[in-house]
């Protein structure tokens, strides 16, 4: 056990340091940006009417502070991680005066539900259906499941999208190809909330779903494929386990963990948003808000968003290395 508090010590040094590195790497870019949020808020006011020249300039001072652009840039790098230890990323200059932390947190939900399932059971499916291609090997359904996989996998999943959308917003108009939910309704758990939600969620996760089974199906078919050839699984044939046994026991278990590895990167990645697929069909997530703030040039959105995805992707890491040892003993911790 002393090995493994070592191991998890070691790992959690880790995170920490990409996470500050990761958001050092941020805060760098969106500040080389050539667009200042100041002037670019006082150029919207001023565009109204003639403003006094006192008045703009106490705007200027009030902003930069309000944008924690203040003092020099050592001061303002400070108040920025000041600012992140606290998660208040300021008010959002497209959506001014709503902080940023507000505005993702109502976007989180929606890219957190749509992006996890859509995920999760794309792994599952093609894990699954890998693992037995990879064993049963002469099986045509599942050779003819390869093929398609190998077809689909290239395609990207906005085209996808794209073709969903016209197929089933257009050419067969029985699902809704816009939204989270209907706006007549109020967001609530009430049954007819959920079931819109649903309905909503439909095209944009089987875009995410179709694509992303190929990719686990081909990852998961390879490892099979390796794993079969051990001695160990060769023994336990040879010996007269079961062929379910042999599958579940020896050879998926053993080829697990690659995936798992990937399924925790991909977990950590919904804070990003399936940004195209997002914008495609209108959906209220992470990815069409960070779309907008880009446009905008709303870069203290930019920074929050960038921040709470290097955050769940350096999370989503951490977790699968800690769980690595105790499904790998392989894995040595030492």
């Amino acid at each position: 056990m002393s090995g493994y508090f070592a191991y998890v010590v070691r790992r959690l040094a880790q995170f920490v340091l990409v996470v500050f590195i990761g958001i050092n790497i941020a805060y760098v870019i969106t500040h080389a940006t050539p667009i200042d949020p100041v002037e670019q808020s006082i150029s919207v006011v001023t565009s109204f009417g003639n403003t006094a020249p006192d008045a703009i300039e106490k705007m200027r001072t009030s902003l930069r502070e309000l944008y924690g652009l203040g003092g020099s840039p050592v001061e303002q790098y400070l108040a920025f991680w000041k600012r992140i230890l606290r998660a208040d990323f300021g008010p959002s200059m497209s959506a001014f005066p709503t902080p940023v932390s507000t505005l993702i947190g109502r976007a989180l939900p929606w890219t957190a539900g749509l992006l996890a399932v859509s995920t999760i059971v794309a792994w599952g499916l093609g894990s699954l259906l890998g693992g037995l291609a990879g064993y049963y090997q002469e099986s045509r359904g599942l050779k003819l499941i390869g093929v398609i996989a190998i077809g689909v996998h290239p395609i990207p999943y906005y085209i996808l999208a794209l073709v969903l959308l016209i197929v089933f917003g257009f050419l067969w108009p029985v699902l809704p190809i816009t939204g989270g939910a209907a706006m007549n309704l109020p967001q609530a758990p009430t049954f007819d909330f959920i079931v819109s939600v649903m309905q909503h969620a439909v095209l944009p996760a089987l875009s995410l779903i179709l694509i992303g089974v190929g990719s686990w199906f081909l990852g998961m078919r390879a490892l099979v494929s390796h794993v079969v050839t051990e001695d160990y699984v060769v023994y336990a044939e040879l010996a007269g386990v079961r062929p379910w046994r042999v599958l579940s026991s020896y050879v998926m278990r053993n080829a697990l963990p690659p995936q798992l590895t990937g399924l925790a990167m991909s977990l950590g990645g919904i804070f990003n948003g399936a940004v195209i697929t997002e914008k495609v069909f209108g959906y209220p997530g992470v990815g069409s808000l960070l779309v907008d703030a880009v446009y905008a040039g709303d870069y203290g959105l930019v920074l929050g968003v960038t921040t709470v995805s290097i955050l769940g992707v350096s999370t989503g890491v951490l977790v699968i290395d800690l769980l690595y040892p105790l499904l790998d003993p392989r894995v040595k911790v030492t």
